[in-house]
């Protein structure tokens, strides 16, 4: 670079940068999502954000997912040292584009050292070279938790999942949201029913998977160009477009079978789903929380049973904000044996966006402070600093403020940040041990004694 270049230090396209107040929020979101991942007995684990390359692209280049290569960058006197030992095949190394490849290879990795079923949770930050827009970002953090067997896994964890997010999002208080449940085996059996080839069933399932995106017309279009007659293409739709309450469509399903040919894997699908359903409300997740929904596919090739997509009522065009399901192959891809496993994601920083602009979520204020001790004199610094340890030591955040300014200066940087009280000591409150607390909410201000002042403090706090 030559001397006297601007260098462009804006971030980079689709690469969030958060500022404190919006750092806090998604710090408080985390902590309510681990407690609920810990609360079911979920481990936390962390896996690299470099994985080799023939690691992620074990089960294909999933979905829209680009991936993000590494490349070395080596000084020009060394480029012939990069140039020799340039990676290639299996040393090839990439950023991971999500937590469930890593997690088949960390299970690989760590086979004989986990007990099985192995519950864990990361909320690890991942990469997508995509196009960046709003609301979708190249680098983003995703709250994941899985559980993965060995050879058999209970549809009892299936269940547990809208659960888990029930109680995730009702912490959160976003408002009305609803859990759509569905399971691949019945629109697998419900396709080969048809008489739709073997190799067409998978491109059937993503078309159908974009009925929100593009709408029915243009999905039986799609249907249609993947060499599906115009009749079953009906069919399909009107399949999926089955509704009603939970056990309607359970009844609906289970009658369609009884009419169809070569419906063994519909009729496990639907089994499946009666039992997932079945767990869902011994669970206890109110009724208006989930459905089902057999328009809800997943686009990812992995999914082989239950699916899920939560959707925020009154919000549709955000998109899902929880979704998951159940996969068969993929930790096995690596160990040659059946593992199973369930789970769901949370693209957390994509959803902070989301609700941030729509009013459902605010920022938190930009400092954890609750108090700040103002500076009053220079010095009665030592007697502050006392104050302000007592007042930590009784579980209160609190800060002093080390500069001398005017006392109207010193409420106006307490308020900014969000800080609700300053403690105030002069000379007098010094001599007699006494201390006035305002409170910047309401612009009342008390005297209190200061062995009394972190009780007050509590007390007040809102």
């Amino acid at each position: 670079m030559a001397k006297g270049d601007k260098i462009n230090f804006s971030t980079p396209s689709g690469f969030p940068e958060f500022l404190p107040s919006e750092k806090r929020l998604e710090l408080h979101l985390l902590d309510i999502i681990r407690r609920v991942f810990e609360s079911y007995g979920f481990t936390p684990i962390e896996t690299p954000a470099v994985e080799r390359l023939e690691v992620l692209q074990a089960k294909g280049n999933q979905g829209d997912n680009i991936i993000y290569g590494i490349d070395p960058i080596l000084p020009p006197n060394r480029q012939a040292e990069r140039d020799k030992s340039s990676e290639t095949g299996s040393e090839s190394r990439a950023l991971k584009f999500d937590q469930t490849v890593p997690l088949a290879a960390y299970i690989a990795r760590h086979l004989n050292e986990l007990t099985f079923p192995f519950a864990r949770y990361q909320t690890d930050v991942v990469f997508r070279g995509e196009r960046a827009k709003d609301g979708r970002f190249r680098q983003f953090r995703q709250c994941d938790i899985d559980v993965v067997a060995r050879r058999e896994l209970s549809l009892l964890y299936d269940a547990q999942m809208p659960a888990i997010i029930t109680e995730i999002f009702e912490a959160i208080n976003i408002g009305d949201f609803l859990i759509r449940i569905n399971n691949r085996k019945v629109l697998t059996g419900f396709f080969k029913s048809m008489g739709i080839a073997e190799n067409q069933i998978k491109s059937c399932i993503g078309i159908v998977d974009t009925l929100e995106k593009i709408g029915e017309i243009k999905v039986k279009q799609d249907l249609e160009k993947e060499g599906i007659l115009e009749e079953q293409a009906q069919k399909i739709i009107e399949f999926i477009k089955i509704n009603g309450s939970v056990d309607e469509v359970l009844d609906k399903l289970k009658h369609l079978a009884q009419n169809l040919p070569e419906t063994e894997q519909l009729s496990l699908g639907i089994t499946e789903l009666e039992t997932v359903i079945a767990g869902v409300r011994n669970l206890g997740v109110a009724e208006n929380r989930f459905c089902i929904d057999l328009s809800i596919a997943r686009g990812l090739d992995y999914y082989t049973g239950t699916v899920y997509e939560t959707t925020l009522l009154g919000h549709e065009a955000l998109g899902s904000i929880c979704s998951g399901g159940r996969y068969e192959e993929l930790v096995g891809v690596f160990l040659g044996e059946k593992m199973p496993g369930v789970g769901i994601s949370i693209g957390l920083t994509r959803l902070i966006s989301r609700l941030l602009k729509a009013g459902i979520l605010n920022t938190l204020a930009a400092t954890p402070a609750q108090v700040m001790v103002v500076n009053m004199q220079e010095d009665l610094m030592p007697t502050y600093l006392k104050v302000s340890q007592r007042l930590r030591q009784a579980g209160i955040n609190a800060i002093t403020n080390f500069d001398k300014r005017p006392l109207g200066k010193q409420f106006q940087l307490a308020d900014k940040q969000g800080i609700q009280f300053c403690v105030i000591i002069g000379s007098e409150e010094a001599a007699a041990q006494k201390s006035s607390l305002k409170d910047l909410k309401t612009g009342e201000q008390v005297e209190v004694l200061l062995e009394n002042l972190p009780e007050e403090v509590k007390k007040r706090l809102t």
